[in-house]
């Protein structure tokens, strides 16, 4: 019998993800799509400022990062925040069945609206996603705005 993988652990490679993309001068969000065994099938981070491309969120990288695959229904994608709408959709369209969210608490995005549509959603409130948002945030509030699609 196979054990299912720690959401901790998974969240670890989408944490490197995303400290990858404040390092390069980004936003720090990243993400990782997974086999339910756990096995890594693609990652990524957001990557709208280094592409100057709106639509490179860190889901939409991992999943092209993970190629075509036959079937979504028994992955997991792992994001360290609750993803946007546009990233919700990405998961609705191609019936990805979990989510696993490192925090909910600087952007509530659409993971409650997937979790009504039957999507496994759990919010670890994972203190290292949360301060690394919000220090972000503060450093670049109009960066952070340019990316949700608020005015700064």
């Amino acid at each position: 019998m196979t054990t299912a993988p720690e959401p901790g652990a998974l969240l670890d490679v989408a944490l490197a993800e995303a400290r990858t993309g404040l390092a390069e001068g980004g936003i720090p969000i990243g993400a990782a799509l997974f086999a339910a065994d756990g096995t890594l099938l693609g990652s990524g981070h957001n990557r709208r400022v280094q592409d100057d491309d709106p639509s490179m969120h860190a889901e939409t990288a991992a999943f092209r990062a993970a190629g075509r695959q036959r079937d979504y229904r028994s992955t997991v994608m792992v994001t360290t925040l609750s993803p946007c709408w546009y990233c919700s959709g990405l998961v609705r369209q191609f019936g990805i069945g979990s989510v696993i969210v490192g925090e909910a608490s600087t952007f509530h995005g659409g993971h409650d609206w997937l979790a009504e549509h039957g999507v496994t959603v759990t919010v670890l409130d994972d203190e290292r996603c949360v301060a690394m948002m919000t220090e972000f945030i503060a450093a670049r509030p109009e960066l952070w705005h340019e990316d949700i699609g608020e005015p700064s």
